[in-house]
């Protein structure tokens, strides 16, 4: 993967950089000279390395807006100090003052702050400025790959965080996380949002009867079954235990039943291979619901609702979907009996 470098400045600063930075297949190059694009820049691009000309309009303020930038400041920021008057100051003036000089840039938000010797100096130099020069986008680049391996790293760690290790599904923690958000987009952007509880019936039975270990082949071959049935759009989570939760975005209540039934369909009607001696027949419980305006956040009632609706399912005799409205109805009927 190639290097991302921003140049911010004139195109004549950019011809007095080292012509490694040129190199097409090594680097991808931008030169913006307008603050306001560079930002824009910044933010969606997210360069590796930002060259700053120093004697630029913004050029301070670029590095010291992207040190306040929390998500960005792992960008390498090297200032090339091009202003005439320090550069003339400097062959005047004492180590002491470019110490200072240079202390003070990297206190503005510099990473790296570095004088732009040229013309008015003797070869020598002029190669030692450009040795620095890559010396620092050496740096940069190091610093960046190392940013994003970690970056990577945590990833890697969270997915394991959010994942049940037996089933591979999501687990309650994910749901926990994932829940409110989907809660807040159904509110803010009025969209549907439907969830399914879904319980393997007798569970117990099938634990007590052949072990545990087949009990957890069950729930690995069940899962597997029920992932390739869902929609792309679709969430599931295994809430603990033989429950599962189902997060259906943009999906009405209407929608949700018949996903429900074919869950229910695809459990019940072929038997699940646990070894070549071993087939088993289970059925499946499942409650459904769907958002509503006063839900909590948290989507709590959301959760309370499905509940209710598998605890209905269950009741009625196991093996069937209870929707939010059929459960209203029923509880209506034994409520007026």
């Amino acid at each position: 993967m190639k290097s991302s470098i921003l140049v911010f400045g004139s195109h004549n600063f950019l011809a007095t950089l080292p012509d490694q930075i040129h190199d097409a297949n090594t680097f991808n190059l931008k030169v913006i000279n307008d603050f306001n694009q560079a930002v824009s820049h910044i933010q969606i691009v997210q360069p590796d390395i930002i060259f700053v000309q120093a004697s630029w309009k913004g050029s301070i303020k670029i590095c010291s807006w992207l040190k306040e930038q929390n998500q960005l400041s792992w960008i390498h920021c090297i200032l090339v100090e091009d202003r005439p008057y320090l550069l003339f100051e400097k062959s005047q003036r004492g180590w002491e003052w470019e110490f200072e000089i240079t202390a003070h840039a990297l206190n503005l938000g510099a990473d790296a702050y570095i004088w732009l010797l040229t013309e008015e100096t003797n070869d020598r130099l002029t190669t030692a400025t450009k040795s620095l020069i890559l010396s620092q986008l050496t740096v940069g680049v190091r610093k960046v790959q190392k940013y994003r391996d970690l970056m990577n790293t945590n990833d890697i760690l969270s997915a394991i965080a959010l994942a049940d290790s037996l089933t591979e599904l999501n687990n309650r923690r994910a749901l926990e996380w994932d829940l409110p958000r989907q809660i807040n987009k159904a509110r803010t952007q009025d969209i549907p949002l439907s969830l399914i509880i879904i319980d393997v019936d007798f569970f117990k039975k099938v634990n007590d009867q052949h072990g545990h270990l087949v009990g957890d082949r069950l729930l690995q071959l069940l899962c597997s079954r029920l992932r390739h049935n869902l929609r792309s759009q679709d969430i599931a989570f295994r809430y603990g235990g033989e429950e599962f939760v189902v997060l259906l975005p943009h999906t009405n209540g209407d929608e949700a039943l018949t996903v429900a039934e074919r869950l229910n369909r695809i459990v019940k009607e072929q038997p699940f291979a646990i070894n070549g001696n071993l087939h088993l027949h289970i059925t499946i419980s499942l409650g459904v619901a769907y958002f509503q305006p006063n839900d909590d956040e948290k989507g709590m009632n959301l959760l309370d609702r499905a509940d209710q609706c598998l605890l209905a399912a269950k009741a009625a005799g196991r093996n069937q979907v209870m929707g939010w409205e059929q459960y209203s109805q029923v509880s209506n009927l034994e409520a007026v009996s």
